[in-house]
């Protein structure tokens, strides 16, 4: 809340500098603020009284949108990969798939394995179960297995998280 808009009968006011200027007015706390070309911003509204701080607040909202945009910049989205593996993958097939997997993991992307159990394929799920679990052992020192390995319907999920620096 800023300058008349602050609806308590007395406030504690704080000066840009930080120095305390006690407890006073509304009306008298804007005043000061004014005459510094200022705003008088409630900043502890569940204290008794309410503390005030004299400051110029275009300024802070800027200062707190520069930080917000910082802070964005830095952020990292992490991606979920997929990558497809069968049930009688070969091991060249496998070795491939495991590649693009730590190459994924390297640049911090989870990966989700998965298995379609085509036809006869499904009465031997166990088959895609020992792929699966060969796969994450691939790849137990770039990443850790998040959710392990799922049968759900005709296929099998897995997700892998990469591990943290």
């Amino acid at each position: 809340m800023l300058n008349e808009d602050i609806n308590a009968a007395e406030v504690r006011v704080v000066n840009s500098d930080g120095s305390q200027l006690g407890i006073m007015q509304v009306d008298k706390a804007v005043a000061i603020a004014r005459e510094q070309d200022l705003d008088l911003v409630l900043i502890a509204p569940q204290a008794s009284p309410p503390v005030c701080r004299v400051m110029d607040y275009g300024k802070y909202k800027f200062e707190q949108q520069k930080h917000e945009r910082e802070a964005k910049k830095n952020q990292k989205v992490v991606e979920l990969k997929e990558i497809r593996l069968s049930v009688n993958i070969g091991d060249n097939d496998l070795n491939t798939k495991l590649t693009h997997a730590i190459k994924f993991l390297g640049e911090g992307n989870k990966v989700k394995a998965s298995i379609r159990f085509r036809g006869r394929e499904m009465a031997h799920t166990s088959l895609g179960t020992e792929v699966m679990e060969r796969f994450a052992e691939a790849l137990s020192d770039y990443g850790s297995v998040e959710k392990g390995a799922k049968l759900e319907g005709r296929s099998m999920q897995m997700t892998i998280a990469p591990l943290k620096k």
